[in-house]
């Protein structure tokens, strides 16, 4: 049976440069799509957040220009102040929500936590 899932990952950004950014947002979503046998059709949504110091460009530019991905909706959101009160949580990231029609479990998705996003969740790396 087909059901919505969700796949997360984070990386950040070297800069806050439109390619800095861009090559950060499909370096993560390259991995996801691999580690998860994504096809662009079984999409229902991919929803990215930045933290407030990433304002050069927005990371679902770099997903739409994939090959197959011009249709899939996307959307960029600002992250809550939390990394503010929080100073463990990392600069410059780009977090990201994958909304997948599949029959795989839950517990079979692949996540995936890049560069200094790797503390968000570190039973998620390696």
């Amino acid at each position: 049976m087909v059901a919505c899932r969700g796949i997360r990952g984070a990386t950040t950004a070297k800069l806050n440069t439109r390619e800095e950014i861009h090559k950060a947002a499909a370096r993560l979503m390259e991995n996801l799509i691999a580690k998860n046998n994504l096809r662009p059709d079984d999409i229902a949504a991919v929803l990215f957040t930045t933290t407030a110091d990433i304002d050069a460009a927005f990371p679902s530019t770099a997903v739409r220009r994939m090959p197959g991905w011009e249709n899939v909706p996307l959307v960029d959101m600002l992250a809550t102040g939390v990394p503010v009160a929080d100073p463990g949580q990392p600069p410059l990231c780009i977090r990201v929500l994958i909304l997948w029609n599949t029959e795989c479990p839950q517990q079979a998705t692949e996540w995936e936590y890049q560069e200094g996003a790797k503390v968000l969740r570190p039973d998620r790396v390696g």
